[in-house]
Formats: structure tokens, C-alpha cells, sequence
């Protein structure tokens, strides 16, 4: 148990540390390299055609740009669902050995010097911050519950309570899209606790959950994952537009 870990810490210390998330960059990168070095101006069919059709053909050509590029997002995040699994089973069954990775994360917390107020945040990747209400007193109270609690059997994915992701970025974004969505699901299935969440790594994800500092309902997504009577766990998650956004709902 002791190199699981140690092996878990060196996951989470290397997505909280790492600084190489220019995604936007890279995808095109690669999207151009994949067309045989094709220039962006063809990409975008800025040619030599004339009026209406020029300008059809250059909205049509940047939707498709756009569209592959949603779709290689989607492909490099497609084990995102897998992964929060194994990682929530793991604080379920390995409790304590999870604490020391939250205690060896405290390190990561820097202030925020980008805006008026002097809320902690924590950086994870390049340019992307979370905001946190307490900081370190958090990440301490969370690693002692884990502590001190029993172990606990792991969840079983479950596809009929996975809450249907849109294509819509602005529906995406709209949690009265989930609640609906849920409620829907409800007159079918059986779920009682669901969440929405915008972080793509799934160790920081993880790790955010059970600390659950900063969420506007406090409690909510611990209590969700420690809960001892949950036996199902639904995760969809999707990239449409710039924006990551992950489902998350239990049931008994």
C-alpha cells in the first residue's frame, strides 16, 4: 500500500505542477501537421474566391476546422469517465493512504495576486487556477475525515443515471440543463446526488472533490463521493467549444 501511495502523490504533484497545457496551441498544431502542412488561411478557406461564395466557403471551412478540433479534444479526454472511477474507488477503499496525498497537495496552494480579493488559489496546470474559500485549513480537515474513516466498497459505474451532454456550449454551461436532464433520469432511475464539474484533469478533479473548498454547496461533492450507502456512480463528460464539463450522479 505504501508504493501505491507514493506512486498516487507523484500523479497528483505532476498534473498540479506540469506546465505544458496550451491545448488550443497544440491541437492545431497537430491538426495542421495531420493536412500535410496546410496553412491556416487554406484552413480557413481564405482563397481567391469572390463575395458570397468566399465567404460561405470560409464559414463552412472554420466550422469544420472547429469541429475537428472538438473532436481530437474529446478523443485525448475520452478516459476521463474511467479514470475518476478508479480514483474514487481508490479514496473509497484507501482512505488514509489518500490523506497523504491531500496533506503533500497543501504545497501547491499559492495566494492570489490576480484579483482584489486575497482568496488562496491553486495552481494545477500553465494559466488555469481554482479558487478556493479556506486553502490549507481545508486540505488539513479534509485529510483528517479520510483519516479517521473505515474503508469503503467501491462504486459501480452505471450507464442508465449518466446525465446526456449537448452539443450547445451555452447548454453545456447552464445548470438548469442538468437539473432537468435529472430530473428526466428520476422518472426512470434512482438518483439522489448529482454534480456538475469543470476541471479536465481527473487527479486535480479527484482531489477538489474531497476537499470541497470554494463549491457553492459545501459538502455536496464529498459527501457524495464517501457516501457509505451509495453502490452507482454516472460520469459523462464532454468538451464543446473551450469548455470541459463532467456529470457526475449517484444513486443507491
Amino acid at each position: 500500500m505504501g508504493c501505491q501511495c507514493a506512486n498516487q502523490k507523484d500523479e497528483v504533484n505532476d498534473e498540479l505542477t506540469k506546465n505544458d497545457d496550451n491545448i488550443e496551441a497544440e491541437e492545431i498544431e497537430n491538426y495542421n501537421n495531420n493536412n500535410n502542412g496546410e496553412q491556416k488561411d487554406g484552413i480557413f478557406g481564405l482563397n481567391n474566391q469572390e463575395g458570397e461564395n468566399a465567404k460561405d466557403n470560409e464559414n463552412k471551412n472554420e466550422e469544420e476546422y472547429n469541429q475537428k478540433l472538438n473532436e481530437d479534444k474529446n478523443t485525448k479526454y475520452a478516459d476521463y469517465p474511467d479514470k475518476m472511477l478508479e480514483l474514487i474507488n481508490k479514496i473509497r477503499e484507501e482512505p488514509a493512504a489518500y490523506a497523504e496525498i491531500i496533506e503533500d497537495s497543501i504545497k501547491n496552494i499559492v495566494e492570489n495576486q490576480d484579483d482584489d480579493d486575497s482568496k488562496p488559489k491553486i495552481i494545477f496546470k500553465k494559466k488555469v487556477k481554482v479558487a478556493l474559500t479556506r486553502g490549507e485549513p481545508a486540505f488539513k480537515e479534509a485529510a483528517e475525515i479520510l483519516r479517521n474513516m473505515e474503508s469503503l466498497p467501491p462504486l459501480e459505474f452505471k450507464n442508465d443515471i449518466c446525465v446526456p451532454l449537448p452539443d450547445n456550449e451555452d447548454e453545456i454551461k447552464d445548470s438548469s440543463y442538468l437539473k432537468e436532464q435529472v430530473k428526466i433520469l428520476r422518472q426512470s432511475t434512482n438518483i439522489d446526488v448529482y454534480f456538475k464539474d469543470l476541471v479536465k484533469l481527473p487527479e486535480v478533479s479527484a482531489l477538489l472533490m474531497v476537499v470541497d473548498d470554494g463549491e457553492k454547496n459545501p459538502g455536496r461533492k464529498r459527501n457524495a463521493v464517501l457516501n457509505k450507502d451509495f453502490k452507482y456512480i454516472g460520469i459523462n463528460s464532454k468538451f464543446v467549444g473551450k469548455t470541459f464539463v463532467s456529470y457526475f450522479t449517484f444513486s443507491k
